[in-house]
């Protein structure tokens, strides 16, 4: 298995929503505590947010590009993308996976090795409208009806407090990168880190800077995004699992 190493824009942080459906630019570059951070927002009321893993012909998409090409072939495009949860060596998800209404994976509620075992952990869930960061446990108790789903971990926030294991002067830094959603569910804010950030760091910013109830962390290290309006289509050797993103008509 894979080693687990492993954007609502409020009033009092940021001004304005942005739409990817009504054309304005879904991604911004904002600083925080002398840290820049890019930022992506999804209307939930508007927007079509959707994970992708598998091609037709059953393999990983892996990049991209390879996910915008098959896009773009049917008169669609991404309007931004990042890899959306942790994944064994094959690029099959380690937690929960639903995709466009189909199970792929199960829910995983133990405790286990690296960052997803650090619990809580959590569930992203996309509903008709809505998406929703829920705590493992609560989800399962809850049982949503998910259109799409990707379990990951650790939870960055729960009910406006951070995970309480994440310490301030911890050294573990990495380019990080995960999505808090709002009270209401109508915004799904997605976030990467553009320097190397601890969890304690990267946590704040969803709960003080961006005044999210809920976050959960999705990787590190091989954190990427898609971001066409900042032209940037970030790149690396090893392929992706699991990828997110607003899906626009071209």
């Amino acid at each position: 298995m894979r080693t687990l190493v492993t954007l609502l824009l409020c009033a009092a942080g940021l001004s304005g929503t942005a739409h990817a459906q009504s054309g304005e630019s879904p991604c911004r570059d904002v600083s925080y505590k002398s840290v820049s951070y890019t930022v992506c927002t999804a209307d939930m009321t508007q927007d079509r947010l959707e994970l992708y893993l598998y091609t037709e012909a059953g393999k990983p998409y892996g990049q991209f590009a390879s996910l915008d090409r098959m896009l773009l072939a049917k008169g669609k495009k991404l309007a931004f993308a990042m890899n959306a949860g942790m994944y064994h060596e094959n690029r099959a998800p380690v937690g929960h996976y639903i995709e466009n209404g189909t199970e792929l994976q199960r829910v995983i509620p133990n405790a286990g090795p690296g960052n997803f075992g650090l619990l809580p952990n959590g569930v992203f869930c996309v509903r008709q409208g809505r998406a929703d960061v829920i705590e493992t446990l609560r989800y399962l108790d809850d049982q949503p009806t998910c259109t799409h789903a990707t379990q990951s971990g650790p939870m960055l926030v729960i009910d406006g407090k951070l995970h309480p294991r994440f310490l301030p002067d911890s050294d573990s830094r990495y380019i990080r990168n995960g999505v808090g959603t709002s009270r209401d569910g109508k915004t799904a804010t997605f976030v990467i880190s553009n320097a190397p950030v601890n969890f304690h760091a990267f946590a704040s910013f969803f709960r003080d800077y961006l005044k999210l109830p809920q976050a959960l962390y999705f990787d590190g290290n091989i954190s990427r995004l898609y971001a066409p309006n900042l032209n940037r289509s970030d790149f690396g050797f090893t392929s992706l699992g699991p990828i997110i993103g607003v899906v626009t008509d071209k």
